[in-house]
């Protein structure tokens, strides 16, 4: 049963790459009735802004055929997160599906760990945003593999620049273990996402937004750069952002660590 359970998830995560691949792909060739309502640039602007004061749904699919130090082995997280704002708020909540080695020939699929945080928008207006505030991990992974197995407190903290052809920001974060399995070991960890968005024209864009992750404890990391293409497409009553992006590790210390990825994203806000 469990093993069925297990091809089940890793189907759904293959199909939820594909679908949402394939959708990015057709999107972004999508020229003529988009083309006819191109977005203003305050849109195309915002719709990269993780801080942006619109109810949005994010998907996100990271897929690496290459890792380090486990030959023939792969790995998969597909993201979903919400956005909401309230007052000078925001609030974003994820929820992960992923596929990861267990060894050099088995793997586990199943849900990751729920995260969520809440940034209070010291700044936000078109052009600038800054927001910070507290972060929660909850331990909700389906097997220990898929997640730290630990109640994690945090902080994150995110900038927003835009002009109208350049939008640059980082995102930064940071969570530790406060309780939780006692038999999984204490967790501290860090991440920095900087981001730079080049408006090339018709709400077409170039993108580059690798996370670099760090973990503190054991001093494993990965610094990954992203070279991608995206596409904002508007309609009367969302936004649309889509794109692609491989994202190659240029730095890294540790076993199952990515040498190339793809992230193929899509970002929905909508019209208040």
């Amino acid at each position: 049963m469990r093993n069925a359970v297990v091809r089940n998830i890793r189907s759904v995560s293959a199909t939820l790459l594909a679908v949402l691949t394939s959708c990015v792909l057709c999107l972004m060739t999508a020229t003529s009735a988009a083309a006819q309502d191109a977005p203003s640039e305050e849109a195309l602007a915002q719709a990269n802004n993780p801080l942006a004061n619109a109810y949005a749904i994010n998907l996100q699919n990271y897929y690496s055929g290459s890792l380090y130090g486990i030959p023939d082995q792969s790995t998969n997280t597909f993201w979903a997160r919400a956005g909401i704002p309230i007052g000078r708020t925001l609030t974003r909540a994820s929820l992960p599906l992923a596929t990861r080695p267990t060894s050099s020939t088995d793997s586990q699929s199943g849900l990751g760990d729920f995260n969520i945080f809440t940034a209070y928008l010291f700044v936000s207006n078109p052009t600038t945003s800054v927001g910070v505030g507290p972060l929660v991990v909850a331990p909700t992974a389906s097997d220990e593999s898929l997640g730290q197995g630990k109640w994690q407190l945090g902080a994150a903290a995110v900038a927003f620049k835009a002009t109208p052809t350049v939008q640059v920001g980082g995102l930064l974060t940071w969570q530790a273990s406060v309780g939780g399995d006692s038999d999984r070991p204490s967790t501290s960890l860090g991440a920095v996402q900087p981001f730079v968005i080049w408006q090339i024209g018709g709400g077409t864009y170039l993108r580059s937004t690798g996370i670099w992750t760090f973990d503190l404890k054991s001093g494993d990391y990965s610094v990954p750069l992203g070279f991608g293409l995206g596409r904002v497409i508007k309609s009367d009553k969302a936004v649309y952002n889509l794109w692609l992006e491989p994202q190659f590790t240029l730095l890294h210390d540790g076993t199952g660590q990515p040498k190339v990825q793809l992230m193929a994203g899509m970002n929905i806000q909508l019209v208040r």
